[in-house]
């Protein structure tokens, strides 16, 4: 009998140790060492399905895909028994997070690991590989009381865009130089995905389709550690946690304190290597859209690493220092430091499940209660967002709310019907505060990125903040779009949204002829503010189906239509007056290339494309000449650096283009490119010189310098609603201002939304570039000949979020000046 077990429990050992042994590793399977070349992304999605079906340790689960149709997935690694509990695992996990009614304990460490975001942070994906390679051959320890999730790469379209150019140009064996072709990358680069947006700034706004699919599998886990793997420059060695100042307040004791404790298990292993990092230091806690402060918000201990690297590093550079950086180098460290994450939660499992669970009871927060009113696609728009994040709203009628009211600053009683109402007695309580509260309270003014954010600023919504609970008593708004008059004269559409825009441009498309109004006017009992839209049936007679066709849009795009019987208007202008103008198609280039920002490239091109659905041309300003611009009557400069673009012969083609006809709307940095010349009608404001004598220390010399900057903050400019650049806008505007430029208001021009005070309503913003920003041009037009030039200080299409401001920007396109071309 005795034999029979031990016969039994060898066969086991050698049948379970043949089983490890199969495993191939990344080399084996791939044909080359990691580090000696990168990897396409098919081939990761290769390995990880090898190792699936090797490994009773591996799970697959493929959540979508990319805009360039590569797979993006996560893989599940514990033990086999582990993986066979996995949903009990899991509802036990969200029950301490109060989701789910199970009464289980949780006593699993969920560690999920995120690799290469950033498309040309490229050693992360690399790690990721050998990461699960050795997690489920030498390290299965650890995973008796551990489930770690890995997404091998959230950024495909990025990286293998880095990838194909790198293995195009490299030299080989590979050239160290840094001045070597395979070390700078050609414009966009790699960094962002298809859109060319930073999906680590996507997180909170879900604009991507990359962050819309991962959340939904994050939200179903919200794990107790999350790291998030990055590059940085040549020079700098490793970067981990603990993080920065400023944290947010949200952020718990726990969480720092763990952060400190995973930053020395890390430090240990680099010690022994005589590797080079650096704690608490530039990567902060602050902004809510990162992959670090995301899940931190979320009850995680949120990290990002930073390895030395970038898209410069290749497969081997010599820094500033002299020192070779080999890819091999850096996929060891993301791989030391993935490793460790992973040991130090297994070993803390059950302390991470009790402050896990403590994160989500604490809910004691100064405003109990957001109740919002507004344009109801706006109110639409705002609770997809909220679906996406899983966080739980109702609607109020007919009620008096008390507490701080956004657009006056101030302690009110506004009376509300069919409001939105987003509270904190939910389990996502502290996402709700940080997404939600007026301003922020900012520890450090020396952050990251932006520091204000404020979702009621940035849909433009009437909103109270309330220190009491507000109990939903009504149910979801219901939009119901009817058919409409066969005989009427005409049809109206408000305008208001930018749902009413994508309205517009399928109606261009589709030729139907629309005016607007540049006046107001009622009829039938209605009144119609500046900027509705009219189509009548007398510019379409010649249309086929001319009624079935707006309907039948008008509903695809949830408008409701008002039918006219005739053209004579109760009070304000006719139909046939003047001031009811025809919008005529545009024909918009879009500059991209070496001379703009790429990201402030991708917000135009994701716009005109995904929410618009608009035809427009990109261009590449490498390629601009005099007659470029023949075959366009818009052209939109995003921000940039034009100066190489417009030199003197081709600034006088472009006023010449303008003076035709043409329209010219310069965002941001690109005005920089038009004030001071002559004809152009912009001036920049400068700073006051100081008088002061005071000598700055080295050591104060960053903190001093930030004085002079503006680091996304808002501001409440006024409005002129008369403009067509503000129909659809009251006479406040809240603009999220990126950086201190200012310019002065357009004298022989339109200044239509501008800074008379400058008080700063959310965010940071230095006391020299506060100073200067009073009285200052945020959104004007100024006339060349009959054509027209935009200016945009601030940018109202930022990162797709800021969903107020959308709206300005379509106006530049389709109502300013629109019939006026003579091209």
């Amino acid at each position: 009998m005795r034999r029979h077990i031990f016969t039994l429990l060898s066969f086991v050992i050698i049948s379970i140790s043949a089983f490890a042994q199969n495993i191939q590793s990344p080399k084996e399977f791939l044909g080359y060492e990691l580090g000696t070349r990168f990897t396409n992304h098919y081939r990761v999605v290769d390995y990880y399905q090898y190792l699936a079906k090797a490994s009773n340790m591996v799970q697959l689960s493929a959540y979508g895909k990319t805009n360039e149709h590569r797979l993006l997935q996560v893989a599940f690694v514990s033990t086999a028994q582990n993986l066979e509990n996995l949903e009990s695992i899991r509802t036990n996990h969200l029950a301490n997070a109060g989701i789910g009614n199970t009464s289980a304990s949780a006593d699993k460490a969920i560690v999920w690991l995120s690799y290469n975001v950033h498309g040309n942070e490229s050693s992360a994906t690399e790690a990721s590989m050998k990461t699960i390679y050795e997690l489920v051959t030498s390290k299965k320890a650890w995973l008796q009381n551990t489930v770690v999730i890995i997404d091998p790469c959230i950024n495909p379209d990025g990286r293998d865009r880095y990838v194909n150019w790198y293995n195009q140009v490299a030299s080989v064996p590979y050239n160290s130089n840094q001045k070597a072709k395979e070390h700078n990358e050609p414009w966009p680069g790699g960094r962002p995905n298809h859109y060319l947006f930073d999906l680590n700034r996507d997180w909170a706004w879900a604009t991507q389709v990359e962050t819309r699919q991962r959340l939904k599998v994050y939200n179903k886990w919200l794990p107790h550690i999350h790291v998030d793997f990055h590059e940085q420059g040549i020079n700098e060695p490793y970067y981990f946690a603990p993080a920065a100042e400023p944290f947010h307040e949200v952020i718990t004791d726990w969480q720092r304190d763990f952060q400190t404790q995973i930053g020395k298990n890390h430090a240990g292993y680099f010690d022994k290597e005589g590797w080079l990092y650096f704690t608490r230091e530039r990567f902060d806690l602050f902004y809510p859209s990162y992959g670090d402060t995301y899940p931190t918000f979320n009850g995680a201990i949120g990290m990002t690493y930073e390895q030395a690297g970038h898209g410069m590093a290749g497969l081997g550079i010599i820094n500033d220092e002299g020192d070779l950086l080999t890819l091999k180098d850096r996929i060891l460290h993301h791989h030391t430091t993935g490793l460790s994450t992973v040991e130090i939660s297994s070993q803390n499992a059950d302390k991470l499940n009790t402050e896990f669970k403590k994160f989500f009871s604490d809910k004691d927060f100064t405003y109990k209660s957001y109740v919002m009113e507004g344009n109801k696609y706006r109110i639409a728009k705002l609770t997809e967002l909220l679906d996406r994040h899983e966080i739980k709203y109702g609607f109020t009628s007919n009620t008096t709310v008390k507490g701080y009211d956004y657009e006056s600053g101030k302690q009110k009683s506004n009376n509300v019907n069919n409001a939105l109402v987003v509270s904190t007695n939910q389990p996502k309580a502290k996402m709700v505060k940080v997404l939600f509260e007026p301003n922020a309270k900012l520890s450090d003014s020396v952050t990251y990125d932006i520091t204000a954010w404020s979702i009621p600023y940035a849909y433009g919504l009437k909103t109270t903040a309330s220190k009491t609970f507000v109990s939903p008593n009504a149910s979801k708004p219901v939009h119901k779009v009817d058919f409409h008059n066969k005989n009427a004269a005409a049809y109206v559409a408000r305008w208001n949204t930018v749902k009413d825009v994508a309205f517009l441009s399928e109606l261009l498309q589709n030729g139907i002829r629309v005016r607007f109004t540049e006046k107001v006017f009622s009829s039938n009992g209605d009144t119609f503010e500046k900027g509705s839209l009219i189509i009548t049936k007398s510019d379409n007679k010649s249309t086929d189906g001319f009624y079935k066709t707006v309907n039948d849009i008008a509903k695809k795009n949830e408008i409701t239509l008002s039918s006219l019987s005739s053209g004579f208007a109760d009070s304000g202008v006719d139909l046939g007056s003047p001031d009811i103008k025809e919008i005529k198609m545009p024909k918009v280039a879009v500059m991209s290339g070496n001379a703009t920002n790429s990201l402030g490239f991708g917000e135009l091109w994701y716009f005109f494309e995904q929410e618009l659905k608009f035809p427009v041309t990109n261009i590449n300003s490498e390629d601009f000449s005099a007659t470029t611009l023949n075959s366009f009557n818009v052209l939109v400069l995003p921000d940039g650096n034009y100066r190489n673009v417009f030199k003197d012969k081709h600034l006088q083609t472009l006023k010449n283009w303008i003076s035709r006809g043409g329209k010219v709307i310069a965002m941001k940095g690109a005005l920089r490119t038009f004030a001071g010349k002559d004809g152009f009608g912009l001036s920049k404001k400068e700073n006051e010189k100081s008088d002061s004598k005071e000598i700055i220390s080295y050591a104060r010399s960053e903190r001093e310098g930030i004085s002079n900057y503006i680091t996304g903050a808002i501001f409440k400019t006024k409005v002129d609603t008369t403009h067509p650049l503000a129909f659809g806008y009251g006479d406040s505007y809240f603009t999220l201002k990126l950086g201190s430029a200012a310019y002065n208001y357009l004298k022989k021009g339109y200044t239509v939304s501008y800074l008379e005070d400058n008080k700063v309503v959310s965010g940071f913003a230095g006391y020299k570039a506060v100073k200067n920003i009073k009285n200052t041009l945020v959104f004007g037009e100024h006339r060349i000949g009959n054509g027209s030039m935009i200016y945009m200080v601030d940018n109202p299409m930022f990162r797709a979020f800021w969903e107020n401001g959308k709206l300005f920007f379509a106006n530049a396109i389709f109502m300013v000046n629109n019939n006026s071309y003579e091209l």
